[in-house]
């Protein structure tokens, strides 16, 4: 399956960890099937828009969430910037605002 529906179902799971919702839970939130829901996390379905827009409310987020950052240049070297947005979107927010602050921290130790 394409890099960007593996993208998406690795979202979807992180935002249904964050609120704590087994696969069935928000399966049923969103009303679609159990496994399809697992199916979609493992990037093994194309969904439609209104599937992954009833998942997006079901997971309670804006649907530009899941597709935020999606569709950059495709290059040889790492793209390290949304490799640390995919990396910081897995952390809890507090979490987030650390890892931040140690981010601030060594940029100004850079400028001693």
């Amino acid at each position: 399956m394409s890099s960007i529906a593996h993208t998406i179902g690795e979202r979807i799971r992180i935002y249904r960890l964050k609120r704590g919702f087994s696969q069935e839970q928000l399966a049923e939130l969103a009303g679609v099937h159990p496994t399809y829901i697992g199916q979609l996390e493992r990037g093994e379905k194309n969904a439609t828009m209104e599937t992954i827009e009833k998942v997006s409310l079901a997971l309670e987020i804006p649907l530009s969430e899941l597709f935020q950052l999606l569709g950059g240049r495709q290059e040889d070297a790492p793209n390290y910037a949304y490799l640390c947005y995919e990396f910081l979107l897995a952390k809890k927010p507090k979490e987030q605002k650390q890892l931040y602050r140690i981010l601030m921290e060594v940029e100004d130790y850079k400028s001693i």
